[in-house]
């Protein structure tokens, strides 16, 4: 792979589109914790999205707040194998399974079994907060990504 020594940065060449993204990425916010969602919770979907989806600039910016916000570090070094492990509460792995499934649409789709287990223990507005969180996520991720923000010490 050659290395490309310069890259558009999409918040700067377009920026009324990336802070029309930053206003969606509030609003959201605010469902998500309307909806009853925990800001941990919040974060480490981030974080998980961001991994599933090798987004290093987004990894290490949402480690940051959720560590900043008193995540257990445990749970952040767990997350990847969180179904293996007894860190996270039904909620939390409701969350984490249908954000999955949502970041790895292209794998087939949002299943009925990953849909319904999520709805099983979300609340409606909790299902669609987490779809919405993941969608926007996802988009920071593909901005990021595509503009190869540095991630640097």
């Amino acid at each position: 792979m050659t290395a490309t020594t310069h890259r558009l940065y999409l918040d700067k060449q377009h920026p009324s589109a990336y802070k029309a993204l930053v206003a969606l990425s509030t609003e959201v916010q605010r469902i998500a914790t309307a909806a009853g969602l925990d800001p941990l919770l919040i974060e480490l979907l981030k974080i998980r999205i961001s991994q599933i989806n090798g987004c290093a600039f987004c990894l290490r910016l949402h480690t940051r707040d959720a560590l900043k916000k008193g995540e257990n570090p445990d749970r952040i070094a767990v997350l990847p194998g969180w179904e293996e492990t007894g860190y996270f509460s039904d909620l939390d792995r409701a969350a984490l399974r249908l954000s999955e499934a949502v970041t790895r649409v292209s794998d087939g789709h949002v299943s009925d079994e990953d849909y319904d287990a999520a709805a099983a223990v979300l609340s409606p507005d909790q299902v669609s907060a987490v779809i919405w969180l993941t969608t926007v996520m996802n988009a920071f991720n593909r901005i990021a990504i595509s503009s190869r923000y540095p991630v640097k010490d």
